[in-house]
């Protein structure tokens, strides 16, 4: 009997102390617990302390057998096998930068999706998918691309004979085929406004070149660009806004990732730079999966939910 009480008083304090050590990682923020705490009681020990399932495991594999009382449900709150995530690379198209992805990716991080928004330079399909490219070297594991606009157009190029890009989406984009161009495309079908509000800034490279960027005219940014988003914040986007090159829109398509990976495409059917019927035929003979929404040409800022459940759907549907 003496022996038994002293082996059930060894297993008591020893589940205290796992206990102890593991809610002074919490105060300590060493874990980080998720939602969902389970209460434990030790045998023997009038305490009770709250943890998470995957600590009561742990604590339960260091004491003794039986020394802990958990709820049935707290095991299984914990996957048998954790969820591998492919990283989300977001490409911003013309007259925009990265930021204009921030709402989507909060939605996609707290879904636990990893993400990097990439910086497009915006100097033409070939230059900027290289620069894309070298970016999805340094990124392991498999990929997302997600292509706003002109950046369909980088996306396309980049992600083809990449067999870590396993999905490409499309969000008010350029889905161009080899030999096409983003101002062809754009005058296949009527209802761009856009030509009328550019505003046209030469400039010269350093060897002597000449060319000229591309920019929207910021009192018509608005109207033109992103008509569903609150003023004050298109006047913010009108300012940052990052010109393209002309010679960009010109640039003729060399490869198109679509043609043999699965795609995705938002289509957005009150868009003033791309018609919504260029936009359609490009996702139908990409055999996209298609979402239209009634939104400017700046759905990701003005509907970034809708914009995250898309590309979450295809990270899903090519795990």
């Amino acid at each position: 009997m003496a022996a038994h009480a002293a082996r059930t008083t060894r297993q008591a304090h020893d589940a205290y102390e796992a206990v102890k050590h593991v809610n002074t990682c919490l105060r300590q923020r060493q874990f980080r617990p998720r939602k969902g705490f389970f209460v434990v009681s030790i045998k023997g020990v009038k305490r009770k302390r709250l943890v998470t399932s995957a600590f009561v495991t742990a604590a339960a594999g260091a004491a003794a057998f039986g020394t802990f009382a958990v709820s049935a449900n707290a095991n299984a709150a914990v996957p048998a096998h954790p969820v591998h995530r492919p990283t989300i690379v977001l490409e911003h198209g013309a007259f925009a930068d990265a930021s204009s992805w921030n709402g989507v990716i909060e939605k996609l991080r707290a879904d636990g999706y990893p993400v990097v928004a990439a910086a497009d330079p915006l100097r033409g399909p070939g230059a900027d998918a290289a620069s894309l490219r070298s970016l999805l070297h340094h990124i392991q594991g498999p990929k997302i691309l997600v292509g706003h606009s002109y950046g369909g157009s980088v996306i396309s190029e980049a992600g083809a004979n990449d067999p870590e890009v396993k999905a490409l989406v499309y969000v008010a984009a350029f889905l161009p085929a080899p030999g096409e161009t983003a101002l062809g495309l754009t005058n296949k079908y009527p209802g761009s406004t856009l030509p009328d509000a550019l505003d046209p800034v030469p400039f010269t490279t350093p060897d002597g070149a000449t060319g000229t960027d591309l920019y929207i005219q910021q009192d018509k940014f608005h109207h033109q660009f992103a008509a569903d988003v609150p003023a004050d914040q298109a006047a913010l986007m009108a300012a940052e806004q990052r010109p393209i090159a002309q010679s960009a829109l010109e640039e003729p398509a060399t490869a198109a990732a679509w043609q043999s990976k699965p795609s995705w495409d938002v289509i957005t059917t009150e868009d003033l730079n791309i018609p919504p019927a260029v936009q359609r035929f490009m996702a139908e003979r990409a055999h996209a999966h298609t979402t239209e929404v009634a939104a400017s040409h700046s759905v990701a800022v003005s509907h970034p939910g809708l914009v995250a459940r898309v590309i979450e759907e295809a990270a899903r549907a090519t795990r």
